[in-house]
């Protein structure tokens, strides 16, 4: 595989990189296998998550445990990637991406496998941490490799088009997970994700080699990879990027985790009708993540298309909040779903664009910055998580408050931290090469 081009990014006021300072694609085009696979690692996520969706009620009474506790299910996994990430992503620039992200992949397939067996919540939820710390690999590595890759609007082009295989999985996920229910308990789903797992780990062996030669790789120890993580955190413009793309993120989940009880236990509906539902928003998200990466991409600046993005991820959730405390009186589910819908697409303008603005400013160390970035949006999802469950499975109003909160957040670090106005030169870690 090919390396991008080399030499730091700079960035126009606007925030995207002047027509000479990155190539718009790498020498050689990474084949359909790889996109493929760096579409499946960024989709680990969504898999391991969504596909269990559906059972969550299921889950709730088989192991009679509360609501709250079986959302913990999530929390766990999502906090194990984001632990994961902080760990593997620095390992990866000093090892290479090849080799930790294998054994990342091994131990997630056998996690996966043990989930399917645990006998209460406590258990699973411990197994699920497991799951997510080794899931990480996928995840951080992936976005690393596309930083060994490319660079400036073609970065962001090509985090669009891993978003056709990535966004398809919320897609795909419930639906499977609905499917899996007719023939199977909630056990059968973690059954199937380690299929899919087991799959990801051969076409990463067989389809994926090193994106990051020796001469780059970063040396030292533990106390170099803090140094360059705090040197990348003391950056206020990458750090900015980061927590809104965290915060962003943490509107996606609060709906992730809260969706199926807003759905199914508030407005009656079935598993396969929820499934449908969150497949139509995942359509959205993937639909609107094209338009930025054909349409958008190299015509707007991506500091723009950022500012719209919030301000609609803004708008559906003020709408979402206030439908769910009853200002309209009592609405069904048609009203609520247009507002998710209207809420998950804007992720396709937020996601894609956080991640490429961020990293490019780091092209010393992108493993390291795609821990951070990967850390902060994890984290942040995992304590948004258990709060939309804070008030019990028949009110939607946590949920909503959530996204309201966590969206004037992004905005307000974007605007505070990144000052897209400005000029911006790129970061330099102590110790960068």
């Amino acid at each position: 595989m090919s390396e991008r081009g080399t030499g730091p990014s700079r960035t126009t006021s606007h925030g995207t990189p002047p027509a000479d300072a990155s190539p718009t694609a790498p020498a050689v085009r990474p084949g359909a296998l790889v996109v493929f696979v760096l579409g499946g690692l960024t989709a680990l996520a969504p898999l391991s998550m969504d596909m269990y969706l559906p059972a969550l009620p299921e889950v709730t009474s088989a192991l009679s445990s509360p609501a709250a506790t079986v959302q913990l299910t999530l929390t766990a996994c999502l906090a194990g990637m984001a632990l994961g990430q902080l760990v593997i992503g620095p390992m990866s620039d000093k090892w290479g991406r090849r080799r930790p992200l294998l054994a990342g992949m091994v131990v997630y397939v056998l996690a996966t496998a043990v989930c399917a067996l645990a006998p209460s919540a406590g258990l699973l939820i411990g197994f699920r941490l497991l799951q997510g710390l080794a899931g990480a690999a996928g995840i951080v590595i992936a976005r690393a490799v596309v930083r060994d890759l490319y660079d400036g609007v073609a970065m962001a082009r090509f985090f669009s088009t891993l978003m056709l295989i990535s966004g398809s999985a919320p897609i795909v996920a419930p639906l499977i997970g609905g499917q899996v229910l007719r023939v199977a308990d909630w056990r059968g789903v973690f059954l199937v994700l380690t299929g899919v797992g087991t799959v990801l780990t051969l076409l990463v062996w067989r389809g994926l080699r090193e994106t990051l030669p020796p001469e780059r790789r970063r040396t030292g120890g533990v106390g170099a990879a803090l140094r360059t993580m705090r040197g990348l955190l003391a950056d206020r413009v990458f750090a900015g990027y980061a927590l809104a793309g965290g915060f962003a993120f943490a509107v996606l989940f609060s709906y992730i985790s809260a969706s199926p009880f807003v759905v199914q236990e508030i407005h009656q509906a079935s598993p396969q009708a929820f499934s449908l539902l969150f497949g139509a928003n995942s359509v959205g998200l993937i639909a609107v993540g094209q338009v930025n990466g054909k349409v958008l991409v190299g015509r707007v600046s991506l500091d723009k298309v950022l500012a719209v993005g919030l301000a609609v991820c803004t708008a559906a959730s003020v709408a979402l909040l206030l439908m769910s405390a009853g200002v309209f009186g009592r609405v069904g589910l048609a009203p609520v779903a247009a507002a998710l819908f209207v809420l998950v697409s804007a992720m396709g303008l937020l996601l894609p664009n956080t991640n490429a603005q961020a990293l490019m400013r780091t092209p010393h160390a992108a493993g390291s910055a795609s821990a951070l970035l990967g850390t902060s949006s994890f984290l942040v999802g995992a304590i948004a998580s258990p709060l939309v469950g804070i008030a019990g499975e028949d009110t939607a109003v946590p949920m909503a408050l959530v996204q309201v909160v966590c969206s004037l957040l992004a905005a307000a670090c974007f605007l505070g931290m990144c000052r897209p106005w400005q000029n911006r030169e790129p970061v330099t870690a102590p110790g960068a090469p």
